[in-house]
């Protein structure tokens, strides 16, 4: 169930700009104690959402300067309680192509230079040690995997993100290392945003979606263009499973309000 009536929030990266199923959408300029956000608030089948897009509109901030702790604190002032994230990944494991969607529960953090916690040693709390063996929270995870049945689409169960730091595409033996330590996709953007999340008292959870092989797993470059194009096509079935998601919070049939669509 979600937490009591708390807004619910999607966070979206690369190919989601903005999301066209909002009812009556504003954008939210906020200051955060670390730095602006800006998301949009609306309504999602009569459901509080709020939509927040990590690269800012057209794309114009890098992985690795993303103010994820602004982000994360902007949408806690907001009142939220569960978070659905989507990022776009490329496949490690030989089993996942191009299209592919996994519903993630495990990461490994290969980041190098992000202010990764709220929990500098300043505060009242002193130093904090964090338990991350829920980062993908189990119960949102059911969600996601229920809601992708009910629409027929595969959503794998289970997958280590392992996170880089960008923006520069992963080196192969980078690939080869993450596959021998037990990593199914490669991203930039998921670490800290998962564990800044936990932190803050957020329920998390995310869909990846595999948009290429890593790099040295097929003969030809990664470019930004294969990228795009897997994503344009998975946009609809990404957004499909959250529409069934919210429906389901709110006892509605799929599709109640408008046909669930994003736009780029």
């Amino acid at each position: 169930m979600a937490i009591d009536n708390a807004p619910l929030a999607i966070i979206a990266g690369t190919g989601f700009y903005s999301l066209a199923t909002l009812i009556d959408p504003q954008v939210c300029w906020v200051d955060t104690a670390y730095g602006p956000a800006t998301y949009t608030r609306g309504t999602w089948h009569q459901l509080p959402v709020v939509f927040l897009t990590r690269h800012g509109n057209g794309h114009t901030v890098p992985p690795h300067m993303i103010n994820y702790r602004a982000n994360i604190a902007a949408l806690k002032e907001a009142g939220v309680g569960d978070v659905f994230a989507i990022n776009a990944v490329g496949g490690i494991d030989p089993v996942l192509s191009p299209g592919d969607l996994v519903c993630l529960d495990d990461f490994l953090d290969f980041t190098k230079n992000r202010e990764a916690t709220f929990h500098d040693g300043s505060g009242p709390e002193g130093v904090v040690h964090v338990d991350v063996l829920d980062a993908y929270h189990r119960a949102l995870r059911r969600e996601l995997l229920a809601a992708a049945s009910a629409r027929g689409e595969r959503l794998h169960d289970g997958g280590v993100y392992a996170a880089f730091e960008g923006p520069r595409f992963e080196s192969p033996a980078e690939i080869r290392m993450a596959a021998l330590l037990g990593a199914h996709v490669a991203g930039m953007t998921g670490v800290p945003e998962c564990t800044l999340a936990l932190e803050a008292g957020l329920r998390y959870a995310a869909i990846a979606i595999v948009c290429n092989p890593g790099a040295g797993l097929s003969p030809e470059p990664i470019t930004v263009e294969e990228v795009n194009a897997v994503l344009a096509s998975s946009a609809q079935r990404v957004v499909g499973i959250l529409d069934a998601v919210v429906a389901a919070r709110t006892g509605r049939a799929v599709g109640a309000d408008r046909p669930a669509r994003a736009l780029p």
